[in-house]
């Protein structure tokens, strides 16, 4: 009965602080997740009151955060979508690949921390935050601009390709070899496309069966589906994320409209409670040596993240203010990075990636919606700077030899 009791305490504790914080950040136009992380960091290992009976319960909710979220993503998609960005996009994807997986891979294995870590914090570096991305694009008012389509394809391209990345990653951190990797990337890829088909050919159908007219029923059938997929998915070493991903892209019309609606808030309490878990795994004391790694990190990233924004941009045809706009957007990590880190501490694969995880984040998330809103107008005033063309030199004046001009002379 104590037990129970504290439980609930400690429980109610969380929930009302995560609210206070949200409204605390929602008055700043802040992200939430900075908050969120460090809430986790001072209720966790080494923090100021580490929590104790309801830890295990923050785990389970921290898990169905990681799959609402992924949920939630594949609802904003359809497979028609998905593969229309594929074949017209498929460019700026890699070179997004390149220009921000890299940096995180080469500073990994320049730490000694082996090449399975070097695999995590590329994705950790590569995927731009969609939800932080979303909010800015809103609260600036670009949701109608010329660049912003290109942006979005390349966030969608991201979402994609962790369909194919978590497999690997997944199996990757669980010590299966070639061959056992190799079939459950085969595996991965099997489910995936499988799934495409199925939703361009009977993706009516699909969310015929799920509609329901009773918002309580909708709910229930959809929730309880991306869990069961989600569960099936992890059972076969796929990932519960990319089941869920796939369960959101099925869904069209209608239905993915009622279900994004009465999914959000479900979607907001567990996204918050998985930041706080990932935070409650991360010793504060443990970040202040890996600090430089993760601001140089994000420092290469960020400027990565333009380029990639500027060169994509630029390939669409969109003047230089959105070029610059674009690569601005794009800066911003958030719950996916996080979501990748998590996978590696929970493996136990290295124990500062965590922490380094958590700065980079922190840092970024920050500083992401500032490059957003300030890319455009520092580029073009520099850029203006070094076009201003230089004042004419002065003739030099006319010489006077034996009291005739010189230029008179004969």
């Amino acid at each position: 009965m104590h037990s129970s009791a504290v439980f609930l305490i400690e429980f109610g504790a969380i929930i009302l602080g995560l609210g206070l914080l949200g409204r605390f950040a929602g008055r700043f136009q802040l992200s939430p997740i900075p908050l969120y992380l460090l809430a986790g960091l001072a209720f966790g290992e080494g923090g100021l009151l580490p929590l104790g009976t309801s830890e295990e319960f923050v785990a389970i909710g921290a898990e169905i955060g990681v799959i609402l979220l992924l949920l939630m993503l594949g609802l904003e998609y359809t497979a028609s979508d998905l593969l229309s960005n594929l074949k017209t996009q498929y460019p700026a994807g890699l070179v997004d690949a390149a220009l921000n997986a890299l940096p995180g891979a080469a500073m990994a294995l320049l730490l000694g921390w082996g090449p399975i870590a070097a695999v995590v914090l590329a994705g950790v570096t590569w995927v731009s935050s969609s939800g932080v991305i979303a909010k800015v694009l809103g609260d600036l008012g670009r949701l109608g601009n010329r660049e912003t389509p290109v942006v979005l394809s390349i966030l969608v391209l991201e979402d994609l390709s962790m369909a194919v990345y978590l497999p690997i990653l997944t199996a990757l951190l669980a010590g299966a070899g070639l061959a056992a990797g190799s079939l459950t990337l085969a595996i991965a890829l099997g489910v995936a496309g499988l799934v495409l088909l199925v939703a361009v050919r009977y993706g009516r159908h699909i969310s015929r069966f799920v509609s329901s007219d009773d918002p309580e029923k909708l709910l229930l059938v959809v929730l309880g589906l991306t869990l069961l997929v989600a569960g099936l998915a992890q059972q076969l070493q796929v990932s519960a994320a990319v089941g869920a991903f796939l369960v959101g892209i099925a869904l069209s019309g209608e239905v993915a409209e009622g279900a994004h609606g009465l999914l959000a808030p479900l979607r907001d309490l567990f996204a918050a409670v998985f930041f706080v878990f990932f935070g409650l795994h991360t010793d504060p004391a443990s970040i202040p040596p890996v600090l430089l790694p993760a601001l140089a990190l994000a420092v290469v990233t960020a400027a990565t993240k333009i380029a990639t924004g500027y060169w994509a941009a630029r390939r669409a045809g969109i003047s230089a203010k959105g070029r610059w706009r674009a690569g601005g957007t794009l800066v911003a990590r958030g719950e996916f990075s996080i979501v990748i880190a998590g996978l590696a501490v929970t493996a136990g694969i290295e124990p500062s990636l965590g922490p380094l995880a958590t700065a980079y984040v922190l840092i970024l998330v920050i500083v992401g919606p500032l490059t957003a809103r300030w890319t455009e107008p520092v580029a073009l005033r520099l850029t203006a700077r070094r076009r201003r063309p230089t004042p004419p030199s002065p003739e030099p004046a006319h010489e006077v030899l034996d009291g005739q001009d010189a230029v008179g002379r004969k």
